[in-house]
């Protein structure tokens, strides 16, 4: 039951993206198009759940025993880094489209503060190795439905007719403020 209530929570309570405010440069940058979206959000889902499982490992395994966890956010980071190229050559390989349509914001999740955090807040909240992984699986599935619904409402915006103060970027930050809201109505859910 814990578990489930990790990954509900991850995904619509404490939501990055939309109750957090993390992770917002590649929510802004990268939610034109669905497609693009999804595919940010399965990099993002990848690099969240695996970096929650690697990090977990190395803070049990090699920080803690050493008593070197002063270094817990260097350490993290570079795992992050790591799996971030792995990630991006992948990507390169099997979808080039993709791989040009992420640009600069597929390294950037090296970056991306959500990753960080999920896998910080991972050992502050004292998750164990299989609640550590579904956090980060939640959370990153959380950022994924916030950025593939946001760039649903960004397309949608794209063919209305919206008075010319407000397109572009304007109506962008209105309409991430409304889904913003909209998500804090999950706030009591769990």
């Amino acid at each position: 039951m814990k578990i489930l209530l990790i990954l509900l929570s991850g995904i619509l309570v404490n939501n990055f993206v939309m109750s957090k405010f993390y992770g917002t440069c590649p929510f802004l940058g990268v939610s034109k198009k669905v497609s693009t979206a999804a595919g940010m959000g399965i990099a993002v889902t990848f690099v969240m759940g695996v970096a929650s499982l690697v990090t977990y490992l190395v803070q049990k395994y090699i920080l803690e025993p050493l008593n070197i966890t002063y270094l817990q956010t260097i350490a993290f980071i570079l795992v992050i880094a790591v799996l971030v190229q792995l990630v991006e050559m992948v990507i390169n390989k099997v979808s080039p489209s993709l791989y040009k349509a992420l640009g600069v914001y597929l390294p950037l999740i090296t970056t991306n503060c959500a990753v960080l955090g999920v896998t910080i807040l991972n050992m502050t909240e004292g998750y164990n190795l299989i609640e550590s992984v579904v956090n980060g699986v939640g959370s990153a599935l959380g950022f994924m439905l916030a950025i593939v619904l946001f760039a649903g409402v960004r397309e949608r915006l794209e063919s209305s007719k919206i008075p010319k103060c407000f397109q572009g970027f304007p109506s962008t930050l209105i309409a991430a403020g409304l889904m913003a809201i909209a998500f804090l109505g999950f706030q009591g859910l769990i």
